[in-house]
C-alpha cells in the first residue's frame, strides 16, 4: 500500500483545525475533571472500598460541568495571557 494512501487514512477523523478551541476544552475538562474527583474523593471518602465507583460517579456532573466553565473562562483567560506575556 502506497504512504499516502495510509496518511490519508490516518488523517480522516481529526477534526478541523477551527475546532481547536473546543477540543482543547474537551481534553483539558475532561483530564482535569478526573484528576479532581480523585483527589477529592480520597479527601472525604479516604481510599476504602467503592473509591473508584465514588470518582466514576463524581466524574459524571463534574466533566461537564468542567467542560462549560473552560468554554465560558477561556476568553477571559486569552485577555489576561496577551496581557501579561510579551509578544
Amino acid at each position: 500500500m502506497p504512504d499516502s494512501t495510509l496518511n490519508t487514512t490516518r488523517t480522516s477523523w481529526k477534526l478541523p483545525a477551527k475546532l481547536s478551541p473546543i477540543a482543547f476544552a474537551f481534553f483539558m475538562s475532561g483530564i482535569m475533571a478526573f484528576l479532581m474527583c480523585l483527589v477529592i474523593t480520597a479527601t472525604n471518602r479516604g481510599l476504602s472500598d467503592g473509591y473508584l465507583s465514588a470518582v466514576l460517579e463524581a466524574y459524571r456532573l463534574a466533566m461537564p460541568v468542567a467542560f462549560v466553565c473552560v468554554m465560558a473562562v477561556r476568553p477571559v483567560v486569552v485577555r489576561l495571557v496577551k496581557l501579561t506575556v510579551k509578544s
